[in-house]
């Protein structure tokens, strides 16, 4: 009892030093920490505060060596973490929390590699691309998507009375679409955030207070952001399908219809499974815009690809045209100019919308010359 009384009065001081209402520099609260993990261990194994709370202290340790730059040792520090709070979950909903925070935690930085530095997925195609990721980080990948979905369980097992837990949930959801995205599952990545929207959209409609407001709106923010960008991924099968299950916002239809288009489907088709009449889908097409991206590149002797010069790389604003317009009219126009390769050279022409990417997600992508590939263009 005597060593549980210390090691709860020690990760109080710590609670008061991790908030800032007690001053400690980086060595103090180091040495502390690693204290209080020390104290928690003994009574952590019958004792189910103590082990939630070790749980959520080896997650402190994990996020500081995270923040050093020692992603395996915050991965270390964080499995253990969560072997504690796991079996400390059942006994009360904050342990739970706890728990579902650590397990989120655990699958971002499982997934770190996955993303680039603005934290957009570096293989949004997956296993789809020619550039996808190799097969550990995949690994990693995989084991965080599944970590994300089981903290996603936590949350919708607990009171959804309590806006703490909604909220919670939402959150979870919305890491859940971001460990998806990464692995290139971009239609269960965009039916996920838009799940996840409509819980933030749900908790705003319950008055929240000021600070869960803003943390709300933040988080609808990012979600818009990210469905944006994953639509631009989609076929329109994906597409069709995610309206049908009403999982495509109205805000994201115009950008839906754009996405037909530019795949070379025709009006009446997008009109017909989006659920939109003719003159919808007109309008949609003439007020929004599409970034024609496009690169033209030739073969040299070494086998390997060289960008040509300005205007062969280059993007545009286009409206009412597809990837494959806009692809030919370059093939045309390269063809005729001073540095086509000739007769026996070998060239592409690829064309992405919004910016250039792995060359197995662009639009338009066309090999020509003598030994151009079976199957060019594409």
């Amino acid at each position: 009892m005597e060593q549980r009384e210390a090691a709860l009065r020690l990760d109080g001081q710590w609670a008061r030093i991790r908030s800032g209402a007690e001053p400690a520099g980086p060595a103090e609260s180091e040495r502390l920490l690693r204290e209080l993990i020390g104290a928690l261990r003994g009574p952590a194994g019958t004792d189910p505060e103590c082990a939630a709370r070790l749980g959520l202290r080896l997650g402190d340790l994990a996020a500081r060596r995270f923040g050093g730059g020692d992603r395996a040792g915050a991965l270390a520090a964080v499995e253990e973490g969560l072997g504690h709070a796991r079996r400390a979950a059942p006994h009360a909903p904050e342990y739970a929390r706890w728990y579902a925070r650590g397990l989120i935690n655990q699958g971002v930085w499982l997934a770190w590699p996955l993303s680039d530095g603005a934290r957009l997925p570096r293989h949004p195609l997956g296993a789809g691309g020619e550039s996808g990721p190799g097969a550990m980080e995949r690994a990693a990948g995989e084991r965080a998507r599944d970590v994300t979905r089981a903290a996603v369980e936590v949350w919708a097992g607990l009171d959804q009375e309590d806006p703490v837990n909604r909220r919670g949930l939402a959150q979870a959801k919305v890491f859940l679409a971001d460990r998806l995205a990464e692995l290139g599952s971009a239609t269960q990545a965009v039916a996920w955030a838009v799940d996840a929207e409509a819980g933030f959209r749900r908790l705003l409609l319950a008055d929240p207070g000021p600070e869960a407001a803003q943390e709300a709106e933040e988080a609808l923010d990012h979600i818009g952001r990210q469905l944006e960008l994953r639509l631009r991924f989609l076929d329109f099968d994906a597409l069709a399908g995610l309206r049908a299950d009403g999982l495509l916002p109205e805000r994201l239809l115009p950008q839906a219809v754009v996405a037909a288009l530019i795949q070379g489907v025709p009006e009446a088709v997008i009109g017909g499974r989006l659920g939109l009449d003719a003159d919808q889908v007109a309008t949609m097409l003439e007020v929004t815009p599409w970034l024609a991206v496009w690169r033209v590149e030739v073969r040299g002797a070494d086998g390997l690809w060289t960008v040509q010069p300005d205007p062969w790389q280059g993007s545009a604003q286009v409206r009412g045209l597809t990837a494959e317009e806009v692809g030919a009219d370059l093939v045309r126009g390269f063809a005729a100019s001073p540095l086509h390769p000739g007769e026996g050279g070998l060239w592409r022409v690829l064309v992405w919308w919004h910016e250039e990417g792995d060359p197995a997600g662009a639009r338009f992508r066309s090999v020509l010359g003598p030994d151009a590939p079976a199957g060019t263009p594409s």
